[in-house]
């Protein structure tokens, strides 16, 4: 998968050449490029920014070198999708990831100063924010988009299953991990997960990731899909957390119902 970064700040990217990002480039299966779009400045001082019409505070970013730079770049052989950086876009998330992670090259275009130049948006397929603030510029933003997008291509994190259970993937926060040892100074692994007893972990899993979800992020609830296995875990929730019981509604067709029992055919009396 290709990442291409517009931006005035290259060394700015210097994290994405360690750790998992490292490996997956030198892989393949992953590659970075950063074109520093002051470049396609033609002034002689090579600026890129200037004041806005009608006034105001700060500088705007010129269209001229950010049109130049997306029109430099190779023709995409694949799926190609334009990102602006703007806080003003959607709000990033996992399912946003997920999706940005089925193309094949995502193209962010990183803003600086006070702005920029409206006509730049038309460069853009869509805009996106990491969240309700401003930063002082998309450099960062884009490289939290990219460590997230990356860690979803197949191959890179080595197990797919790592990245299907982490927070947010199935609109839950991930259950309680832990490693050796088993007791560190009185604070002990929970028995189930050193029962080697898979089905009742798989159990045990679920429930947490339940109980953390409504407990801390009480906003996710209504993406979650309850199945029938779920019934009995949030209903021993309930018993535990009483402010549970206020989203009861959203499973409670999943009751189990009762067994109707058949009427017997046999009539040991011979009657009619």
């Amino acid at each position: 998968m290709q990442f291409t970064v517009l931006t005035l700040f290259p060394e700015m990217f210097a994290p994405l050449q360690e750790s998992i990002l490292k490996r997956a480039q030198e892989a393949g299966l992953v590659k970075i490029q950063l074109v520093n779009f002051r470049d396609y400045a033609t002034s002689k001082h090579k600026n890129v920014d200037d004041a806005p019409y009608g006034g105001g505070a700060g500088m705007l970013l010129k269209p001229e070198p950010i049109f130049a730079a997306i029109r430099d770049l190779p023709q995409p052989s694949g799926r190609r999708r334009v990102i602006l950086m703007s806080p003003q876009g959607d709000v990033f998330s996992q399912g946003k990831a997920k999706e940005l992670s089925e193309q094949e090259e995502l193209v962010f275009i990183c803003g600086h100063y006070e702005g920029f130049d409206e006509r730049i948006r038309e460069l853009a397929d869509e805009e996106v924010s990491l969240g309700d603030y401003v930063l002082t510029g998309g450099e960062l933003a884009a490289m939290v988009m990219i460590d997230s997008v990356v860690r979803l291509v197949p191959g890179v994190l080595g197990e797919d299953a790592s990245a299907e259970e982490d927070s947010h993937s199935i609109s839950l926060l991930e259950y309680p991990q832990y490693t050796r040892p088993a007791d560190y100074e009185g604070r002990q692994v929970p028995e189930i997960l050193l029962s080697g007893h898979h089905a009742l972990i798989k159990r045990w899993r679920r429930k947490e990731s339940l109980r953390r979800t409504f407990l801390r992020r009480p906003d996710l609830i209504k993406a979650v899909t309850f199945g029938a296995d779920d019934y009995l875990l949030l209903e021993e929730l309930i018993l535990e957390h009483e402010e549970i019981a206020a989203w009861q509604p959203l499973w409670k067709h999943l009751c189990p119902q009762p067994k109707r029992r058949r009427k017997s055919s046999h009539n040991p009396e011979g009657k009619q």
